[in-house]
């Protein structure tokens, strides 16, 4: 009888026993369930995947990165397909992170945490991901195609010779877009972007369209003479040069035309001077050399020939020093003074054409590609210090002589023909020429290298008429080519 309340303290314990083996079975099943899921809290790329199994979580990262990228082009919405570039979520990468997550305790220490209640706080496991930028360039590459808005360049206004405004365009930045559609790509709630533009400015209109705008501007003119137009771009070297007799074209392909120089032979008299003069030339020198440029003055001229060049030679070695240069056409036979003897009779192959003729004095003659080009090399060589003066005359020629030369062309500030075509703060180095008999004028020429916010341009023109130029309406002329070149180089803001 003693042994019963023993027995039944036994049965109890026993019981208990029982019991908790079977509570703990039942939480060690229900843990080993709990345990199968990934940890409640655990977020991958940002999307919450706790208590979900490798299939379901993976579901819903395909879900969550599936939507498309809502792009943005001025105004225009369009929907990117992550699946169109090829967008891919490497997922198995990512839950063998998440799986680690569930392992990295020993199964008892985990099971004791459980059953205590102990919170666990997951690591947050970072996007995976890859896309085919290749993709993503043809896609931003049809964007650009269809929304793209090219500029518009300035186009001559009819019957002037003024532009009007380019309109700007806009552009897809397709490197700026391709780093933000990346970002998007990644991001759950930032999956809206503006897609960057850049301003396309109008370009220059093509360097024929100024060929076609002076010969408009002759055409316009009703000018019945022969008139001819050299023109040199310092930026890029394009060249045109034309030549129009009464509105039917002159061929100058194959030969030039030969003109009257008057005082644009002045140029190559100052060249060969300063082939022979040093950087230390004295004052009466440098004052021939200013009066001959400057004023234009014939004495002047023949003076500094006879001081500086060779006293009874003089215009020969000028036109000597020009043939060196390559300028076949230009040449000098004898002085500026009234009754100076023809030191010799020079044919060129321009003064031997049958099919034109502007009855070019036998004293001094030039072409307007010959002395377009002779602007040319005095302006390589004060530019840059070489050009075919240095080349053809070693040590003779400097690149400070050929600035000088450039300044002294600079000071003929005569307000007509070229100069009177542009704006009065223009810089303009030229030497311009006519020659009157009997009140009569017959040739006019001006030819310069013209300075410009724009670009830098050298622009010869000679007319010639077998009758008579009218003298306001040849000038205005010379201008208004020279207006048209200019507004060519410095287009109207848009």
């Amino acid at each position: 009888m003693r042994r019963g309340p023993l027995s039944a303290l036994r049965f109890i314990s026993l019981v208990l026993v029982l019991a908790a083996v079977v509570v703990t079975v039942l939480q060690l099943v229900r843990f080993s369930r709990v345990r199968s899921y990934l940890p409640a809290g655990l977020n991958i790329a940002g999307v919450p995947v706790g208590g979900l199994d490798r299939a379901q979580a993976a579901q819903r990262l395909f879900e969550v990165y599936s939507t498309p990228v809502e792009l943005r082009y001025d105004g225009a919405v369009i929907h990117l397909q992550p699946s169109v570039i090829d967008f891919r979520l490497n997922t198995d990468s990512m839950l063998a992170v998440a799986d680690l997550e569930r392992t990295q305790k020993q199964f008892w220490q985990d099971f004791w945490d459980y059953l205590w209640g102990r919170t666990y706080f997951p690591s947050q496991i970072p996007l995976s991901a890859n896309f085919s930028e290749p993709r993503l360039r043809i896609f931003l590459a049809e964007i650009a195609d269809r929304y793209d808005t090219p500029a518009e360049a300035p186009q001559p206004i009819p019957g002037t010779v003024n532009f009007q405004p380019g309109k700007a365009g806009k552009a897809l930045d397709v490197e700026g877009s391709v780093l933000l559609i990346e970002a998007a790509l990644n991001s759950l709630d930032s999956r809206v972007i503006e897609l960057p533009l850049q301003r396309t400015d109008p370009s220059r209109p093509l360097f024929q369209n100024l060929e076609v705008l002076l010969r408009q501007t002759l055409t316009i003119s009703g000018f019945d003479g022969l008139a001819g137009v050299y023109l040199l771009d310092l930026q890029t070297a394009q060249e045109m040069h034309f030549a129009i007799q009464a509105g039917q074209e002159v061929n100058v392909k194959n030969e030039d035309i030969a003109f009257t120089a008057s005082s644009i032979i002045k140029i190559p008299i100052m060249v060969s001077a300063f082939r022979r003069i040093d950087e230390n030339a004295d004052s009466e020198t440098l004052k021939l050399l200013s009066d001959m440029i400057d004023k234009s003055g014939n004495e002047a001229a023949d003076w500094l020939m006879d001081r500086v060049i060779d006293p009874q030679r003089g215009p020969l070695l000028v036109t000597q020093d020009m043939t060196a240069l390559g300028l076949k056409n230009t040449f000098l036979a004898g002085y500026f003074s009234l009754g100076s003897p023809l030191l010799a009779r020079i044919e060129t192959g321009a003064n031997s054409r049958t099919d034109v003729f502007t009855d070019p004095d036998p004293y001094s003659q030039t072409t307007i590609s010959d002395i377009g080009m002779l602007l040319e090399d005095i302006y390589q060589c004060a530019q840059r210090g070489g050009s075919a003066l240095t080349a053809v005359f070693p040590g003779e020629i400097t690149q400070t002589e050929c600035q000088a030369m450039n300044t002294y062309l600079i000071n003929n500030r005569l307000p007509v023909l070229l100069t009177a075509g542009l704006p009065e703060a223009t810089q303009i180095a030229h030497k311009h020429g006519w020659v009157t008999l009997n009140g009569v004028i017959n040739t006019i020429g001006d030819a310069g290298i013209i300075y410009t916010p724009g670009g830098n341009f050298i622009m010869v023109v000679f007319l010639y008429h077998p009758t008579q130029l009218i003298w306001d309406p040849s000038s205005a002329l010379v201008a208004e080519l020279a207006r048209a070149a200019y507004n060519y180089y410095n287009l109207p803001a848009q």
